[in-house]
């Protein structure tokens, strides 16, 4: 009769906790009302949906577990949730949306620890990390990544296809090939695969490796292979260009050839991340 005495107190412990946690939630509603429609507007954020449910997903499957555990209070807990505050007050103030949004994590994470300690958030953290992939880039560094990022897809396709013997030219963003004129948009510079490449990076990370060290090199290898992957499309699409049809740079087929850099991301990091299973046994 003992364990289900256990339970019983566990389940209560954590009904308790939902009080302060809905009051968190009532403090932030206008901000995730607002998180919710970058969410439903902008295509490069529209993962955002899956993110909460995946973490709520992870800290489900740990329930057993997390039952098990001792949860004792945790006063740096407190120190992280007034930080929170601080940066919620700050940057309400500011009109700093991603600060905005970053305290709201740090304060469910600093809620957690103090209400149950550092055990179930030694269990529970890369659910809170996770969160993080739900927050829309600053639109500095999202702008300030697009460029390179198309300069460098057009630069490596056009070279590629002089090796190939097609005579490309380059001319800013845009690509000259054989009579064909393409131009690598912003749409094209691959960071909108790098974005949504690198929540399924972290998740694939984390449940593919043993090792700290592990997931932290495959998740960080998300980026030179999202980035390779977009070059490789914007080549491959001005090869079919040139051999096949031009067809190819308009709806249905653009579109499809976008899945393309996920297709050639995703068989990049399962090789690397067999590789990295058999260092890091």
């Amino acid at each position: 009769m003992e364990p289900k005495s256990n339970t019983i107190t566990a389940d209560t412990s954590y009904r308790w906790s939902l009080i302060p946690l809905t009051g968190l939630i009532i403090v932030y509603i206008p901000a995730l009302i607002d998180l919710v429609n970058d969410w439903w507007n902008d295509p490069n954020y529209s993962h955002g949906f899956l993110i909460p449910i995946v973490s709520a997903t992870l800290i489900w499957q740990k329930r057993d577990v997390l039952k098990t555990l001792p949860r004792t209070s945790d006063w740096r807990g407190l120190v992280l949730l007034a930080l929170a505050m601080i940066m919620f007050v700050v940057a309400n103030g500011a009109a700093e949306y991603f600060t905005l949004r970053f305290s709201f994590v740090m304060a469910l994470l600093g809620l957690t620890l103090y209400l149950f300690g550092s055990q179930v958030i030694r269990t529970t953290w890369f659910a809170f990390f996770f969160l993080l992939f739900m927050i829309p880039l600053p639109y500095v560094i999202y702008y300030a990544a697009t460029f390179p990022m198309q300069a460098l897809a057009t630069k490596v396709a056009v070279d590629t296809l002089n090796v190939l013997g097609m005579n490309a030219i380059r001319q800013g963003n845009i690509i000259h090939v054989t009579g064909h004129t393409l131009e690598v948009a912003e749409a094209c510079s691959g960071i909108r695969s790098l974005v949504s490449l690198l929540a399924l990076g972290a998740i694939y990370a984390y449940s593919s490796q043993k090792r700290f060290t592990a997931k932290t090199l495959l998740f960080l290898s998300t980026i030179p292979i999202a980035v390779v992957g977009n070059v490789f499309r914007v080549l491959v699409t001005s090869i079919i260009v040139v051999m096949v049809s031009g067809q190819i740079t308009e709806e249905p087929f653009h579109s499809i050839m976008g899945l393309l850099v996920f297709v050639v991301a995703f068989t990049l990091l399962f090789l690397f991340g067999a590789i990295l299973r058999r260092v890091f046994k």
